[in-house]
């Protein structure tokens, strides 16, 4: 049920409020411009005190009109990318577990498709008040309702602690679409016309649901920005659980960590991720990520690899687009400050660790005879970490009796003069059309966009919101015959997968959880 009320706004005349009533009881939005934006309203009960890394627990109703007006408190999490004081002037409090609507007619009835946003962020940083993943452009432009959602990242969403269960985060995400369901038409949405859209850690999150059967039938569609390949073993889990527990002076347990305010366990997490490039002999891959978590092949919230099971049609009824970006593993690579400086050697051990086969580092080097050190050592990171995981993910869904869709972004980040390229996250400014918050004020160089970068935006926002009320996003499913794949540039073009070489050199590769050594 909706009913307008005359709050009138500060800086100007009457104009009525948005009351939509949930199953847990009335929240009250604000009308910013032609959408309705209701902010922070809870789907779980605050996951702290014994309900401390438990499963989310059903958020307990309330009395009278509850103001939606600001986005709930993020979860505690590392620094990230813009350090400390990037958190500094963030909501606090327990209440991590909230959701954002934007709608244009709020009210039942008008059955709008939906689309749910997941945000990445390598499982330890994250939140859905990032000026980054203001849906409003999207929402506007494809009318269409958006929400987006906060969950558990870092040691209360992923790491292995004893006595509580694995993915935690994972299971707020589907207790976030469960309220979705329940509630979304009352905003003016379609609780059957659900797709989930994300990114990177929120792409990874996207493909575990595919093939989680607490999360069957809770949406239609998805669509997955730069799959990443990571997901670890219960054993390798453990032991990483155990050592970022040690770095807390604590035992990897529920009555161990329990007992620490969140907020100070972040900095154990902070810590392990500093040294772990030096585990190499104990935890292989995963190592060089300096992320110390992942969704857990745990046999029971994820009973199998996303790859295995939608081969076997976990997900063969889900519409899916998914799609990376051509210079992936180049933002790491800038970030690190190591552009046009990485040696013969490091290439060599980055080959070694990665490529596929008994001798991938000879097959990479006979694949790409004229590369440079740089070029290999990022396009092998690139394809092991995004590329082949997100190329695999269409075939296996294909394989699995489903239809995808397959893109890549080629168009270059005018930052750094452009030296950039199409590398890691330039999907998501260009998407939600935020190039001067967050990620995109580095990749925009905090300029303003030019009518390249619009229009690719714009692009963007209507192939996502096509797809998400047809299953067509205006260009051909993919298939292991013609290999059709929308490239998305300046000049957009459908044309055989691009990369194809390195294609050939994953073929028939098999994604199993990272190991314990």
């Amino acid at each position: 049920m909706t009913t307008p009320e005359s709050r009138p706004p500060a800086d100007g005349p009457a104009r009525p409020e948005p009351v939509v009533r949930t199953a847990a009881g009335s929240v009250r939005g604000r009308y910013e411009g032609e959408l309705a934006v209701f902010r922070g309203i809870p789907f779980a009960e605050p996951p702290v005190g014994e309900a401390r890394f438990a499963a989310p627990r059903p958020v307990r109703g309330w009395d009278g009109v509850r103001e939606a007006y600001a986005f709930g408190p993020p979860p505690p999490q590392d620094a990230g990318l813009q350090g400390p004081a990037a958190l500094l002037n963030l909501p606090t409090g327990d209440d991590w577990l909230t959701v954002n609507v934007w709608t244009p007619e709020p009210g039942p009835g008008s059955g709008r498709p939906v689309m749910v946003w997941i945000y990445g962020g390598a499982y330890k940083i994250g939140h859905s008040g990032s000026p980054g993943y203001d849906a409003r452009r999207i929402a506007r432009d494809g009318d269409v309702v958006v929400v987006t959602l906060n969950y558990r990242v870092g040691m209360e969403g992923f790491a292995h602690i004893e006595g509580a269960p694995a993915n935690r985060g994972l299971l707020d995400q589907v207790a976030a679409l469960e309220w979705v369901r329940d509630n979304i038409a009352a905003f003016g949405g379609d609780p059957g016309q659900v797709t989930v859209f994300g990114e990177s850690a929120g792409a990874g999150s996207i493909a575990a649901l595919l093939a989680m059967p607490r999360a069957a039938g809770l949406f239609r569609r998805a669509i997955a920005q730069s799959v990443p390949g990571t997901y670890f073993s219960d054993a390798l889990a453990r032991d990483i659980g155990a050592a970022l527990a040690a770095e807390a002076g604590l035992r990897p347990t529920v009555a161990d960590l329990s007992a620490v305010d969140p907020r100070k366990l972040t900095a154990a997490g902070e810590a392990l991720g500093a040294k772990m490039p030096g585990f190499v002999d104990r935890w292989g891959q995963a190592a060089p990520t300096v992320t110390p978590y992942a969704p857990v092949v745990d046999g029971e919230v994820l009973p199998s690899m996303p790859w295995q099971a939608l081969a076997a049609g976990s997900a063969r009824d889900v519409e899916l687009v998914t799609g990376h970006n051509r210079d992936e593993f180049r933002l790491f690579v800038a970030l690190a400050g190591r552009l046009g400086q990485i040696t013969e050697e490091q290439a060599n051990r980055a080959l070694r660790l990665y490529a596929p086969g008994p001798d991938g580092a000879g097959a990479y080097r006979a694949a790409f005879p004229d590369a440079s050190p740089g070029e290999l050592y990022e396009r092998v990171q690139t394809d092991w970490l995004f590329s082949m995981p997100t190329l695999h993910l269409a075939e296996a869904h294909l394989a699995g009796g489903g239809r995808a869709h397959l893109y890549e972004l080629t168009w270059p980040a005018p930052g750094l003069d452009g030296a950039l390229g199409a590398c890691h996250g330039l999907d998501v400014p260009l998407l939600f059309g935020t190039f001067e918050a967050d990620l995109g004020a580095l990749l925009f160089a905090g300029a303003a966009p030019g009518a390249d970068a619009e229009a690719l935006s714009s692009r963007f926002r209507a192939a996502w919101t096509a797809f998400a009320r047809t299953g067509d996003p205006g260009w051909p499913a993919y298939d292991t015959e013609q290999r059709l794949v929308q490239v998305l540039d300046a000049e957009p073009q459908v044309v055989p997968y691009p990369e194809d070489v390195s294609r050939r050199l994953w073929e028939g590769h098999d994604f199993a959880p990272l190991p314990l050594l």
